[in-house]
């Protein structure tokens, strides 16, 4: 774990639970399986979690409580945004439900005594949406008081008890996200998401490999018909036709035409963070991509965080190439990457490529010249 993490929207990485497993295609650079094989794979939190392959090291899917770093952040004095769970899935099927019990209640006695603006913030990530969901769908809070108590009880157990045992809906800094790198998996984990209990729902799309749209998601007045179609699907309300059941106006699914049920959602995605692969054999993202959910952001007036281009950059961020230099073109969907040599005064603005290899440092994380570091208030 890593007080002063370098990773752009939080603060500090907890480790309580380490090791995971390979789920989709944005698992193959993951950064946390590469150092758990690599420098620190004789650590006693790491030590057996991957397996040598020729592509580098791999998750086991073994997971691991590491019990002597669970009280981390009741010892950190100063407010910190706290990354949970950093190098696993706090959700992975092989986590056990009292494993997450007893993080919900550490996070719970660091709130202890504090008002709900102050304290830590918990930045809670997943691909495991379904499991997020279930988990909160249940109402854990004795489990989550008893291990509050347990670990930040100090002299006044009671108070923390009743704490976490009255207060009046999810607390507002543990916030709750998914992890997505394409619009399949948005379209699987998000209305997961939206139906998770949280005060604060949160999108990262990174590494983001496909363009995303999330507009149906950052404010989501309309239908969901996920009893009738094989995928959740939410419109906005003005798009969404209707029949008349007696007193009842029932939605129609304009994706399937069968009646449907109306969303009652206060609210849509609350955070969005967008980032580019980086790291060895990186896959480059278009500047379009990143600029479909910084508009959609900005239009429905969510907080927007560019994390960063990773190993590619656009024309405008490399500047002319000086020397010969990998770049990418995108043509029919696919990336064609392609050594080229160095930049001519009389090359043509459309045989210039997507992207250049510069390197995640030279890339570095403006958009249009731009740095966008949202916030949810």
């Amino acid at each position: 774990m890593a007080d002063n993490s370098k990773i752009e929207w939080t603060d500090a990485t907890w480790n309580p639970i380490t090791g995971c497993s390979v789920t989709s295609g944005g698992c193959r650079l993951c950064y946390a399986m590469k150092l758990a094989g690599g420098r620190l794979k004789n650590h006693p939190s790491r030590a057996g979690l991957t397996i040598d392959t020729k592509n580098g090291p791999v998750w086991t899917g073994e997971v691991r409580l590491n019990h002597e770093w669970l009280d981390q952040p009741i010892r950190w004095g100063r407010q910190r945004q706290v990354f949970v769970c950093a190098h696993s899935d706090l959700f992975h099927p092989d986590v056990p439900d009292d494993w997450i019990d007893t993080i919900m209640g550490v996070m719970w006695a660091c709130l202890y005594g504090r008002n709900e603006q102050d304290g830590h913030i918990f930045q809670v990530l997943t691909k495991r949406a379904q499991r997020m969901r279930d988990y909160f769908s249940t109402d854990r809070r004795e489990a989550w008081a008893r291990a509050a108590v347990n670990h930040g009880g100090g002299t006044d157990p009671d108070g923390i008890w009743d704490q976490v045992m009255n207060f009046d809906g999810p607390h507002p800094r543990i916030w709750l996200g998914v992890s997505v790198e394409d619009q399949a998996a948005a379209d699987e984990r998000v209305p997961l998401l939206m139906d998770t209990p949280a005060a604060v729902r949160w999108v990262s799309c990174e590494p983001q490999l496909g363009e995303i749209d999330l507009a149906r998601w950052l404010n989501p007045v309309g239908v969901q018909c996920k009893d009738v179609c094989p995928d959740s699907f939410y419109v906005i309300a003005d798009e969404i036709e209707t029949v008349k059941d007696g007193e009842e106006t029932v939605p129609l699914c304009p994706h399937c035409g069968e009646r449907a049920g109306w969303t009652a959602y206060d609210r849509g995605i609350d955070w969005v963070v967008q980032g580019f692969e980086s790291g060895i054999g990186a896959r480059p993202g278009l500047p379009a991509w990143a600029r479909v959910l910084r508009d959609q952001c900005a239009a429905a007036g969510v907080p927007y965080l560019f994390k960063q281009w990773g190993e590619w950059a656009p024309g405008e961020v490399a500047g002319p190439n000086e020397r010969a230099i990998d770049a990418a073109y995108w043509f029919n969907g696919k990336w064609d990457i392609r050594r080229v040599g160095k930049a001519r005064e009389d090359d043509h603005i459309d045989d210039e490529p997507d992207m250049f290899l510069v390197g995640k440092k030279a890339a570095g994380r403006t958009l249009d010249g731009e740095i966008h570091d949202g916030y949810p208030a």
